[in-house]
């Protein structure tokens, strides 16, 4: 997976530190996102948050960069959040995409 960079060019240097210390942590989250699309199919990020133990937080900060990725992409379609809102759905990128 791409590294994503965590930190600015002008954030202080313990900035810098917090962003080294999430990088493997980042990457895990990453792999359990896209492993949890791959055996559910289709979720949106609570449904994602609640099958994986994550956090919702956590997951909606790797949505965006697994999509950079090419991993995974949206459908299009909305499904409810666990507060009753809609939320995006997402899925793993077809064929095309890094995973086929």
């Amino acid at each position: 997976m791409i590294e994503h960079s965590r930190a600015r060019r002008t954030d202080p240097i313990t900035s810098w530190m917090a962003a080294d210390s999430v990088k493997l942590a980042a990457k895990e989250h990453s792999v359990i996102i896209v492993n949890c699309l791959f055996d559910f199919g289709p979720l949106g990020k609570d449904g994602i948050a609640a099958r994986t133990g994550l956090d919702g937080n956590q997951v909606a900060r790797r949505l965006s960069e697994l999509q950079k990725d090419d991993y995974i992409c949206l459908t299009g379609e909305f499904v409810k959040s666990k507060s009753g809102r809609m939320e995006r759905e997402w899925m793993i990128k077809p064929v095309g995409g890094k995973y086929k």
